[in-house]
C-alpha cells in the first residue's frame, strides 16, 4: 500500500535478523519462467487488483497486487487459521501514524492457479485483515517486488488481466513509452514526473508508482507545506474514510491542473493533498504517490530487471476526471460484507443535504437490495451524478431518501 508500503522494523536481536537471512537462504525457489507469458485473471475491488493465491496448499485466498509492497504479506489471523510457523516480532507502518505489530513467518510459500511450478515465500504475517471492511471482501494478503522481480509483469486494467512474461526473453514492441524507475531501499518503483498545481508553475520530483492505491494522485504533507498549496484559492473538500496499513490518512481532496509523467499529460487528476504528520504521506523523500486510477489508464509493463516501466495510453486515456462525491465514507460489515454501513457524512454535501447520519445502514439503492450488491459496485454508483433512492435503516426506522452525487471539486 505504498509504503503503506510495509516498512518493517526488527524488533530487539541480531539473533533475530540472522535467522531471517538464513530463512531466506533455504527458502524455496521460483520455477524457471515460461517461454511464452502466462495469463492470470484479476478482479479489481475498490479500484485495487486482487489475485488469487493458495499459500500451503489453502483454499484460494484473495491477495492484492500491490507495487508499494516488497515481500508477500498473509494476513495474521488467516496465517494463524492455516497453522503456519510465526516466530520473532516486526512493526508495521505505512499510510497513516499508526503503527501495530506482526510476524516473521517461517516454511511456507504461495502459488498461483495458472502458474505451474511456481512458488515463493511467505515472508510475514501482518494485522492487514482489518482492511476488509473498505474492500468489502475478505483481503488475505500482498504480493509485491518479490514477485515482480521474478518476471516483466503486464497489467491489462480493461481486460482484467495480468500477463507474466519471460524477464530474459521480453522484448516490447507496442506504441507505448519507457519510463525509468528506481527501486528505492524499501523495493517500491520512482520515477520522476512532473506536477502542475492550480496557478503555480510546474515542479519536478519523485514520487512512487503504487499500483496498490486506489487513488489517483497524492501529493505528501511536507511538499503540500513548502509549496503553500492549500489554501483560499484551491476548491478541496476533506478526505474522508481513506487510510492504509498505518491507520487513517488526514488531507483535503481537490485537483492539480496536470501530472507529467514522460511524454504523457493527465490534465487536472484528482488529488489528495496530505495533512498527515506522520507515515509514509508524511514523508520528506518523495513528492507524492501516483496510484492506480491514473495507471489504469494505461496497459503498463513493469520490468524491474531493466529498471524501468513500458506505459502505453488504453482507449480511457483522454477520459477526464469527472467523477461525482456523495459525501459518504461506507464500509461494508458482516460475514458477507454486505451490510454497508456510513462511517461518516462529509458537511454541506449532497450526503448532509440528503439528511443522511453516521451509523445509517443502506439495504436497497433504487430497490436493488444490498444483498445484492458489492462495496466496489456501490462505490462506482456513487461517483455517477445520478439521483438515487436509498432505504436507510436507523435503529428501528426505515427511511427512504434521495442522494445525487455532485462534482464537488
Amino acid at each position: 500500500m505504498n509504503r503503506k508500503a510495509l516498512f518493517v522494523s526488527v524488533v530487539l536481536n541480531l539473533m533475530l535478523a540472522t535467522a531471517v537471512l538464513t530463512a531466506a537462504a533455504q527458502a524455496p525457489q521460483s520455477a524457471k519462467p515460461a517461454a511464452q507469458p502466462v495469463a492470470i485473471p484479476f478482479e479489481l475491488v475498490t479500484k485495487h487488483i486482487v489475485l488469487k493465491v493458495s499459500v500451503n496448499n489453502s483454499r484460494p485466498l484473495s491477495f492484492v497486487f500491490d507495487t508499494g509492497d516488497k515481500y508477500a504479506v498473509i494476513d495474521l489471523n488467516r496465517a494463524k487459521e492455516l497453522g503456519l510457523d510465526l516466530h520473532g516480532q516486526v512493526r508495521l507502518g505505512g499510510a497513516g501514524a499508526e503503527t501495530s505489530t506482526g510476524f516473521f513467518v517461517r516454511d511456507s510459500s504461495f502459488t498461483i492457479p495458472g502458474l505451474p511450478g511456481f512458488s515463493q515465500p511467505v515472508r510475514l504475517a501482518l494485522p492487514i485483515g482489518t482492511l476488509a471492511l473498505r474492500f468489502g471482501q475478505d483481503l488475505d494478503g500482498i504480493i509485491g517486488t518479490d514477485f515482480i522481480k521474478e518476471f516483466v509483469v503486464e497489467i491489462d486494467y480493461q481486460a482484467r488481466m495480468m500477463r507474466l512474461h519471460n524477464k530474459n526473453k521480453f522484448t516490447y514492441t507496442g506504441r507505448g513509452a519507457v519510463i525509468p524507475i528506481q527501486l528505492d531501499s524499501a523495493g517500491h518503483p520512482t520515477i520522476e514526473a512532473e506536477v502542475t498545481p492550480i496557478g503555480s508553475a510546474p515542479i519536478k520530483g519523485k514520487f512512487v508508482m503504487d499500483l496498490g492505491s486506489g487513488a489517483a494522485l497524492a501529493l505528501y504533507s511536507p511538499f503540500v507545506r513548502q509549496q503553500q498549496l492549500l489554501g483560499p484559492h484551491l476548491r478541496t473538500i476533506k478526505m474522508l474514510g481513506a487510510g492504509g496499513a498505518g491507520g487513517q490518512i488526514t488531507g483535503q481532496i481537490g485537483r492539480v491542473s496536470q501530472l507529467q509523467i514522460g511524454e504523457f499529460s493527465i490534465s487536472s487528476p484528482i488529488t489528495l493533498f496530505s495533512e498527515d504528520k506522520a507515515g509514509a504521506f508524511a514523508s520528506s523523500a518523495l513528492l507524492g504517490n501516483i496510484g492506480a486510477q491514473i495507471m489504469s489508464k494505461f496497459r503498463v509493463w513493469l520490468d524491474y530487471d531493466r529498471e524501468r516501466v513500458i506505459l502505453e495510453p488504453n482507449e480511457t486515456f483522454a477520459k477526464p476526471f469527472d467523477r461525482a462525491y456523495s459525501g459518504l465514507a461506507i464500509q461494508a460489515e458482516g460475514k458477507d460484507y454486505r451490510t454497508f454501513r456510513i462511517t461518516d457524512v462529509l458537511e454541506n454535501s449532497p450526503a448532509s443535504a440528503a439528511g443522511l447520519q453516521k451509523d445509517d445502514i443502506i439495504t436497497a439503492v433504487d430497490g436493488q437490495q444490498a444483498a445484492e450488491l458489492t462495496l466496489t459496485k456501490l462505490g462506482e454508483m456513487l461517483e455517477r451524478s445520478t439521483t438515487y433512492k436509498l432505504s436507510v435503516r436507523r435503529g428501528e426506522q426505515t427511511l427512504v431518501v434521495k442522494l445525487t452525487p455532485a462534482r464537488l471539486v
